[in-house]
């Protein structure tokens, strides 16, 4: 009999436990991209004297966040490959041509996160970054995200800004052309900035 009890004992405590894995799993707040105040920017030299910027204006997904939990959230992105934007009509054309982007056979870019920690204060999230068909981890530097806000309508919003670095040949971006005085049209280093804003997902919300 009191082996009987210590075995539903056991029991109890392992379902208890599970239950409140899932508790602290469904704690996580979900919140939907804000395409109309969010965008991916970025920066790259050009003919070695100055930098072109320019950026996605398409941008959707979601990201998973607790500020208790910074460790646990999650970032899934897609970006419309076809909506960048150097304010100039040419570049863009060529932007999206099999020269760069190939934006008809690789409509989007993606990222998707993997892990994320904190150091010295920064929130770090690595995932996966799918761009011209090549898939390749990145680590995104956050800037927040900032505590949550009320807008005028009732939703609840947060926003980030994340920042990193790739190498546009590591995506099989190569074009170029080797300028007379020597050095490259375009450069090979990309800084980019994406800045999102989000809204608290209508199930999520309280």
């Amino acid at each position: 009999m009191n082996k009987m009890f210590r075995n539903l004992s056991m029991a109890v405590a392992v379902f208890a436990g599970l239950f409140a894995l899932a508790g602290a799993a469904f704690s996580q707040t979900v919140y939907d991209i804000d395409a109309a105040h969010s965008a991916a920017r970025f920066s790259v030299r050009h003919m070695m004297v100055s930098n072109v910027r320019g950026e996605f204006a398409k941008l959707s997904g979601s990201v998973v966040y607790d500020p208790a939990k910074p460790d646990a959230t999650t970032i899934d992105a897609t970006i419309d490959a076809a909506s960048i934007n150097t304010n100039n009509e040419k570049r863009d054309a060529h932007l999206k041509s099999p020269d760069f982007f190939d934006a008809a056979k690789f409509p989007t870019l993606t990222f998707k996160s993997k892990r994320a920690w904190k150091a010295d204060g920064v929130l770090q999230v690595e995932g996966s970054l799918t761009m011209h068909g090549v898939t390749r981890d990145v680590v995104l530097l956050m800037e927040g995200p900032t505590p949550e806000q009320k807008d005028p309508a009732g939703n609840t919003r947060i926003g980030a800004t994340a920042t990193t670095k790739v190498n546009r040949k590591d995506y099989g971006l190569a074009w170029n052309k080797v300028l007379e005085s020597g050095g490259v049209v375009v450069g090979e280093e990309v800084a980019i900035t994406i800045d999102v804003e989000a809204v608290k997902h209508k199930t999520a919300a309280k």
